[in-house]
């Protein structure tokens, strides 16, 4: 999933945030975190490099906005992998595990930016707290089938949320498959079998 430049133009529409917010998913998608700065962000928005400071505090508040966009692609990934797999509990949860690998997969840089912004004190905006909370929303009514009578919800949502977050950040940090080979994801959502549907 890339952005196309056209799309970080801020002129044509005279939305100067939603340019600047595309501007900083293209930079971050082909040069990395480290290429991500509020000056490049307006050259390639086509606007003057003090233009960011009437939207964003700063490149933090610039991060926040880009983390919240991600979430809400994210949540948007795994509701559409739910709506179309089989309406049945596994099928749904499957698939929206599915769904959150290959998001961070083929978006490693602004998956990671994601979670570093809303687990850091500079991830403060309501709109990234927002947009956060959606996609939290996805995994728990998607583990909601599975909590029992009694037990906390939270229980099965970290079960599932540690199983195929922990299994995609390793994948992409290159911890996985060094000297030996590695389960595939298929084979990981495979101890979702263990999950007991609620009576």
């Amino acid at each position: 999933m890339t952005i196309s430049l056209e799309k970080t133009r801020a002129g044509a529409h005279g939305d100067l945030r939603e340019g600047l917010i595309n501007a900083g998913l293209t930079l971050l998608a082909r040069d990395g975190a480290s290429g991500l700065t509020l000056r490049k962000c307006a050259a390639l928005a086509g606007v003057s490099h003090a233009a960011p400071a009437h939207h964003f505090d700063g490149l933090p508040g610039l991060l926040d906005a880009i983390a919240a966009r991600g979430f809400e692609m994210f949540a948007d990934v795994m509701e559409a992998r739910a709506a179309a797999a089989p309406q049945e509990p596994r099928a749904r949860l499957e698939a929206i595990c599915l769904g959150y690998f290959d998001f961070a997969r083929d978006n490693p840089a602004l998956y990671d930016l994601m979670f570093r912004q809303i687990w850091s004190l500079a991830g403060s905006s309501e709109e990234l707290g927002r947009s956060g909370a959606r996609a939290y929303a996805v995994l728990a009514d998607t583990c909601a089938p599975f909590v029992q009578e009694g037990q906390e919800p939270g229980v099965v949502e970290t079960q599932v949320w540690s199983l195929i977050h922990g299994y995609a950040t390793l994948v992409l940090v290159g911890k996985l498959g060094r000297n030996r080979a590695i389960a595939s994801v298929a084979d990981v959502l495979g101890l979702l079998g263990g999950l007991a549907l609620a009576d």
